[in-house]
């Protein structure tokens, strides 16, 4: 049989249902595009049949260099608050949505590149992208969808061939995301800031019909949408909280309707325990440390509220405001609800206290401990599953000042003594992860690919991302922290 020339048909739904919603496109001309990594595993959960495909088939088509069948290429049109500051138009300015796979249950998946030139929405800007920024987003991407949190995922990297100019030459390359879709609160405000309700209600019927078919034909479908994706947005902003990661640029363009984590640039998952952690170079005042990510979820979802009034109630929007704000009020009660079942489960509780405010203070009280003693906040909660076990020394060994750590210890083995010591460490490992990308290893894999054209440790670090929470002979070095001097001087770029 003979190579296919053409492993998929796309599905142009976006394009045909919005036509307003984009400008086309057309991705640039590349020199030698040549393929760094291509996600086999998830190209057959698309049902997409590459296998008969080259290396450099691959890398022409998810260079955009080889346009597949049916693919129209488009430029998504989108606002954005960015610190708090609004811009009435963003958009695509070096991504193109080729167009949408459908995998064998029906469910369609947006299948866009990143950093294939430049668009109407550029601002200036040449639209490329660095390999470094691309293999970042692939790593991370990745070993989010494997921590078990939503996310955009990856499908391909490709080298350019050419340099891209930022402080300095870097060799160009361009990232294939897989996206449930890359409808963004941005995307309402776009229409919403100039006032055309007819363009919001298309666009909500679309996201609805796409990603909340239930609600179809439902007089209050729009009320009833911005409770899902508030839903949504609650689950995944707690699932970040408990592992750490601060998104950095939680810019209402970069929350996705759909409940995915969307585009990592100034990304980090915290070590030392702090609160107040900001990694992100451009974020001066903190606006979105870890401690703000919730608040700042709230903040985004009250902005993409403001642009369905006019259309939750037509007649009168300011009717529905209470509605709405009930809403959004309850965002906080589901995320901190969704973040105690998960702290609860991290801690290995199984029968959850009559009295919840006995485990909120045993939380509290270990996150407190946590902070003071700078403990990493991967290893402190992983290696308290030894500790279920009988085994608190390397636990403790964390703790430079161990005033108040036994204490604790006692009071929580008194909460889990009727439970089983075994099936609550098994349990406790199986939603702590011991591998994180920590932030050392990952710039060492992108210095290593974008200096020496070096994949290999891009690869392996991927390779353990793919398994975070079984602890392996001979990986203790993906498991330890950053040097302290690492991190006390550790900054993320956004990488356009």
């Amino acid at each position: 049989m003979p190579p296919s020339r053409s492993p998929f048909q796309f599905d142009n739904s976006y394009a045909d249902d919005l036509p307003d919603f984009y400008v086309e496109g057309k991705p640039m001309e590349v020199k030698s595009p040549q393929l760094l990594q291509f996600n086999h595993a998830l190209a057959k959960d698309l049902g997409l049949n590459v296998e008969n495909l080259s290396e450099q088939e691959l890398a022409e088509i998810f260079s955009g260099q080889k346009l597949l069948n049916g693919s129209r290429p488009i430029a998504q049109a989108y606002a954005g608050h960015q610190f708090g500051g609004f811009s009435p138009q963003l958009g695509d300015g070096r991504g193109l949505l080729l167009g949408e796979a459908i995998d064998e249950r029906g469910t369609s998946w947006d299948i866009a590149l990143k950093g294939s030139g430049a668009t109407t929405f550029s601002r200036g800007g040449d639209g490329k992208a660095a390999v470094g920024a691309v293999l970042r987003e692939y790593l991370i991407g990745e070993a989010m969808h494997h921590l078990g949190i939503p996310s955009t995922r990856a499908l391909a990297a490709v080298a350019t061939g050419e340099q891209v100019y930022r402080e300095r030459p870097l060799p160009g390359a361009i990232f294939t995301r897989v996206a449930a879709s890359h409808i963004r609160v941005g995307t309402f405000q776009f229409f919403a800031a100039r006032q055309q309700s007819d363009q919001v209600r298309l666009l909500a019927d679309y996201t609805i019909e796409r990603h909340e078919p239930q609600l179809i034909g439902k007089e209050d479908r729009y009320l009833l949408l911005l409770k899902a994706v508030a839903e949504k947005q609650a689950k995944l902003i707690a699932d970040w909280m408990l592992v750490g990661f601060i998104h950095g640029v939680m810019n209402t363009d970069n929350m996705a309707i759909s409940g995915e984590t969307i585009d990592y640039g100034p990304c980090a998952f915290m070590e030392a325990f702090d609160p107040s952690a900001v990694f992100s170079s451009i974020d001066a005042q903190g606006r979105y440390a870890y401690k703000n990510q919730a608040p700042i979820g709230q903040w985004n979802l009250t902005r993409f509220a403001e642009t369905l009034l006019p259309i939750i109630d037509e007649e009168d929007p300011e009717r529905a405001i209470p509605k709405v704000e009930a809403i959004l009020n309850d965002f906080v009660n589901q995320y901190e609800k969704l973040w105690l079942s998960g702290a609860q489960a991290k801690l290995g509780l199984e029968d959850i206290a009559s009295d919840v405010d006995v485990d909120k203070q045993l939380i509290e009280d270990w996150l407190n401990l946590l902070e003071k003693n700078a403990v990493d906040y991967t290893l402190g909660w992983r290696r308290l599953a030894d500790a279920a076990e009988g085994n608190a020394e390397p636990l403790l060994a964390l703790f430079p000042i161990k005033i108040g750590v036994g204490q604790w210890l006692a009071r929580w083995q008194q909460r889990v003594e009727q439970q089983s010591a075994s099936a609550t460490a098994a349990k406790m490992r199986a939603v702590i992860p011991i591998y994180i990308p920590r932030n050392h290893l990952v710039e060492e894999a992108l210095e290593a690919a974008t200096l020496e054209s070096n994949l290999k440790p891009f690869q392996k670090l991927l390779a353990v991302l793919q398994n975070p929470f079984e602890e392996r002979a001979g990986l203790a070095e993906y498991a330890q922290p950053a040097p302290q001097k690492f991190t006390a001087e550790y900054q993320t770029f956004c990488g356009t």
